[in-house]
């Protein structure tokens, strides 16, 4: 085995796409939304809070999840939206705990008002779903080293793929390339480490890229 190879596998580079499935459910008030919240799948709560990254649907960058947006946009309510929009789902498990918090902070909110706002039927909020499909590109790396090169090639799907989507798929919640680092027996804990704090939920897939590619270039330039 070539020396600084993985002795478990080679790490081979995927890419993605978000098919979106509607789930026949909306909602037209703060209570509606509520109840839905808790009745859909938890597949629709990813989409609506990791979706937007491969498929941006509004303008405004202040909130990075489709429940705030909706709120702020059609609700009009501008505090909730702030409470909405300031939840990162990288800080819950999975997705019942995130489902629970949303509960939480929309039953606080409903107790405190006087009044439910209504929106237009052509308003509402549909909740949706999707599947992912993977694509392979064919490439491969084989060293650690290789992520240099690799990691600003990818497309920010791959990218959505390999260090967001995969935290659904791998023990610990953790990314592709960090699982990968482990089977190297330990040699790239330090790395490891340095991934393990970045949070992907606040930055688009290209400035998350971009950071992915810094840490890995100046980690492999510094350890010659």
């Amino acid at each position: 085995m070539p020396e600084g190879q993985n002795s478990n596998k080679t790490f081979e580079i995927k890419d993605c796409a978000l098919a979106a499935l509607a789930t026949g459910k909306k909602s037209q008030n703060l209570k509606e939304l509520n109840r839905n919240i808790g009745e859909v799948e938890s597949g629709s709560l990813y989409y609506h809070f990791w979706g937007g990254l491969l498929q941006p649907r509004f303008d405004d960058p202040e909130y990075n999840n489709d429940f705030a947006s909706w709120i702020r946009h059609t609700l009009h309510d501008k505090v909730l939206a702030e409470q909405i929009g300031i939840i990162d789902p990288t800080e819950y498990p999975d997705l019942e705990e995130l489902r629970d918090r949303l509960h939480e902070i929309i039953e606080a909110r409903l107790d405190e008002l006087q009044h439910l706002a209504w929106c237009k039927i052509d308003e509402q909020f549909h909740f949706i779903t999707s599947q992912i499909v993977v694509f392979d590109t064919k490439k491969t790396i084989y060293k650690a080293e290789d992520l240099v090169d690799a990691i600003p090639n990818m497309t920010s799907s791959s990218i959505f793929y390999h260090f967001i989507d995969s935290r659904r798929r791998t023990y610990g919640n953790i990314d592709d390339f960090s699982t990968w680092l482990y089977g190297f027996e330990g040699k790239y804990n330090e790395l490891i480490h340095l991934l393990s704090n970045i949070d992907p939920f606040f930055s688009s897939l290209t400035e998350l890229r971009s950071q992915l590619s810094n840490i890995v270039t100046n980690y492999f330039m510094e350890s010659r």
